[in-house]
This record gives C-alpha cells, sequence and structure tokens, in this order.
C-alpha cells in the first residue's frame, strides 16, 4: 500500500469510566490520542430483520500505518470517520512486518446515510 492511499483522519475512542459502585458509567467514550491517516475500503453490507425491524450495517476495513499508539488499539475501542462511529471487530498486521494495520469495524448503514445528509 502506498502512503498516498491513506487519505481519511480517523480517531480513537476509548471507553472511559466503569461501575462506580452507584451507576455504571460503561459505554461512554472519549477521544483516545490524535487523529491518524488511514485508508478506508468497504468490504460488506448486510440488511437483517429483527423485531420488526430493518438493521442495515456495513464492514469497513481501515489500514494505518504500524505504530506504538496503532498497536495499543484494541478491539474494545471505537473509530470515527467522517462523522460515522465504527466498532471494532478485528486487528490483524497488514502486508509487511510492521508496516500496517488492517481494523476491521461494523457500522450502521442507516447511522451512516444520515450523517451524510
Amino acid at each position: 500500500m502506498a502512503a498516498g492511499a491513506l487519505d481519511r483522519r480517523v480517531q480513537v475512542l476509548r471507553e472511559t469510566g466503569g461501575d462506580d459502585g452507584f451507576s455504571s458509567t460503561a459505554g461512554r467514550y472519549a477521544t483516545f490520542g490524535v487523529p491518524v491517516w488511514a485508508a478506508k475500503r468497504d468490504v460488506n453490507d448486510t440488511e437483517r430483520w429483527r423485531a420488526d425491524q430493518v438493521a442495515a450495517s456495513v464492514t469497513t476495513r481501515f489500514t494505518v500505518r504500524w505504530s506504538g499508539f496503532a498497536r495499543g488499539i484494541t478491539p474494545r475501542d471505537r473509530l470515527i470517520c467522517d462523522g460515522v462511529t465504527y466498532e471494532i471487530t478485528g486487528i490483524k498486521e497488514g502486508s509487511g512486518r510492521r508496516r500496517w494495520l488492517e481494523i476491521t469495524c461494523a457500522a450502521r448503514s442507516d447511522e451512516r446515510a444520515s450523517d451524510e445528509q
């Protein structure tokens, strides 16, 4: 992959807080680190019927340069790209040792469409 293909900025979100004994703060995310350059490729889309609702989602693969920071990204984190929040489903080393990381994510398509309008 050429460095020029990294044409998107993605921001990592990390879960903050935890259960303080009175109420759970799980599910709250805050920005973590600085935005990094990434290449974005949609790899799959699906639609599902569940409880009288149609849920559409898209699987996207982001490729980022390998770094100590990028290596610290986990599936518990999330990514934001172009205003869309993606849940990380997998992380693997890309082609070339310690050159690239491929981060596979999922986002709901209906949220993507409302953000693009």
